[in-house]
This record gives C-alpha cells, sequence and structure tokens, in this order.
C-alpha cells in the first residue's frame, strides 16, 4: 500500500499511513512518510526549496492510519499546545485476540521503556521515568476469534495502546512483542488510526479527520459487518 492523503489545507497535512512506514526517521535510515509528504509538496506546489512538513504525533512503524502534520511553524507550536493539553481525541480501531472482561473503561498504568530492547513495561504503580499513560477503550463487537475495540488515548506514550491493552489480557493481533503467538503475514499489527478530532489550530473551526481501514484481509469483515465508527 502507498501513503495517501486525507486532509490538506495551507496549514495542515493528513496522510494514511500504511503500516510497516516509519513516520519519522531512526537508525534504520529507512524512508520515512515525512519524507513522502515533502515530496508530494514539493511535487504539488512546484517547490524548488526546502519544504516544512513536521508530524505533531506519531505512529508506531507497525500501525496504520491517520497522522497529522504541520506545514507552519504557527500551525505546529499550537498543534503541540493542543496535544499537550489533550484537546486532541483520537480514536483506533484494535482487533484484540481476546475479549475484555468488561464492555468498557479505562486503563491507568505507568509505562517504562528499555530503549536497547525497544520495549515497554505497563506498572501499575509509579516508578522512576515511568510515565502515566491512561486509555479508554469500548468492545464494539466480536469477528470470529477476534473482538473489535474502540480505543481512546489520553495520553501519548510510545507503544501505549499495545501494551495496555495486552496488561488486560487482550493482545492486539499480530503483536508479538506484546503478547500475540503469530505474526501477521506483512509484519503489521491490526491496530489503525481511524479518526482525529481538534480544533483547527489556525482558523479554529471543528475539524475532524478520517482514516480509512486496510485493504487487508483481517480488517475485511470488520468493513462488510459493522460501520466502524
Amino acid at each position: 500500500m502507498q501513503p495517501t492523503i486525507i486532509y490538506e489545507d495551507n496549514h495542515l497535512l493528513a496522510i494514511n499511513k500504511p503500516a510497516g512506514e516509519l513516520v519519522q526517521g531512526d537508525r534504520t535510515g529507512d524512508p520515512t512518510l515525512t519524507d513522502w509528504g515533502k515530496a508530494y509538496l514539493r511535487e504539488k506546489y512546484a517547490k524548488p526549496g526546502a519544504v516544512f512538513l513536521t508530524p505533531a504525533h506519531r505512529l508506531d512503524r507497525p500501525v496504520s492510519g491517520a497522522v497529522l502534520f504541520a506545514r507552519t511553524d504557527k500551525a505546529l507550536s499550537r498543534l503541540t499546545t493542543l496535544f499537550r493539553e489533550r484537546a486532541v481525541q483520537k480514536t483506533y480501531l484494535a482487533l484484540v485476540l481476546t475479549a475484555p472482561a468488561k464492555p468498557s473503561g479505562e486503563l491507568h498504568h505507568y509505562l517504562w521503556k528499555d530503549e536497547q530492547r525497544n520495549i515497554v513495561q505497563a506498572l501499575p504503580q509509579p516508578r522512576h521515568e515511568a510515565k502515566e499513560s491512561i486509555t479508554r477503550y469500548e468492545w464494539v463487537g466480536q469477528f470470529g476469534q477476534l473482538h473489535l475495540l474502540r480505543v481512546y488515548p489520553l495520553t501519548g506514550r510510545p507503544h501505549q495502546i499495545r501494551v495496555q491493552l495486552a496488561a488486560m489480557g487482550c493482545p492486539i493481533l499480530g503483536d508479538l512483542k506484546y503478547g500475540a503467538p503469530t505474526p501477521l503475514p506483512d509484519a503489521s499489527i491490526a491496530l489503525h488510526s481511524r479518526r482525529i478530532e481538534l480544533v483547527h489550530p489556525v482558523r479554529l473551526e471543528p475539524l475532524l479527520i478520517e482514516a480509512p481501514l486496510p485493504e487487508k484481509e483481517w480488517w475485511t469483515v470488520v468493513r462488510k459487518s459493522v460501520p466502524p465508527l
């Protein structure tokens, strides 16, 4: 799959990220979604010089869905404030291997990241360097042996949704790092950034950004059976 533009104006760009793409560069040196977005803007608007484009948040590499970018310094500064003040609502869809004990709830953990192993632990109590993490979820339905959850992260920690769902006994399909027994064929996981809601940082109008589900077989039954939102 290729990235697709799902929202664009003079201040913002939103891209539907395929699983497997990096949002920003890391030690692998692989091409990034930011590079792709800059190339898109450079070609569309015939920009001869550098293109300003900075992500306002990140998605893990195996996760798909909506990523919001700032095209101007003003937009970036205001987006940073909105995210810091938790004024941006993000909705994810997750296919998990086990039904949650309760159909809805709020998960509270303190997340500590092992940088050497690139894995996060969900701790029940505060610990030095561990950061508070809060995620809400709703059970939507069962599809064969899988369960669909809507997930609303209230904080933005690395691997947050993945590790918190695993901590309550609901690992995400394909997520070997956090409890799934087998991988998916393309090394993705069944977690999708479906919706971003906020007040536009410059126009000050309500803005809703939605990313269509990937054309993957594990999402097919979800797409055909019920509206995901």
